[in-house]
């Protein structure tokens, strides 16, 4: 049970961290910089960020539920 806090706190931790990185790029991009190329940039960091997170807790839940079933082959005779 504690590995599974441990993943979403790493995954937490991950995720808030390029979401952060992502908006201030989408900022500057948007705001500061001629460049629209990097608002795009910014943009695809935000995007990674949330694909990071929602694939570090479908595989939390994989492995609880992984954990909950029985274990073997079923022979139907």
């Amino acid at each position: 049970m504690e590995s599974k806090f441990k993943m979403l706190n790493a995954v937490k931790i991950v995720g808030l961290t390029v979401l952060a990185i992502g908006i201030s790029i989408f900022l500057y991009g948007f705001f500061v910089s001629d460049y629209s190329a990097i608002t795009g940039i910014g943009i695809g960091t935000v995007m990674g960020a949330i694909f990071i997170f929602l694939m570090g807790v479908f595989f939390v839940a994989t492995e609880e539920m992984l954990e909950k079933t029985e274990k073997g082959m079923r022979s139907i005779q």
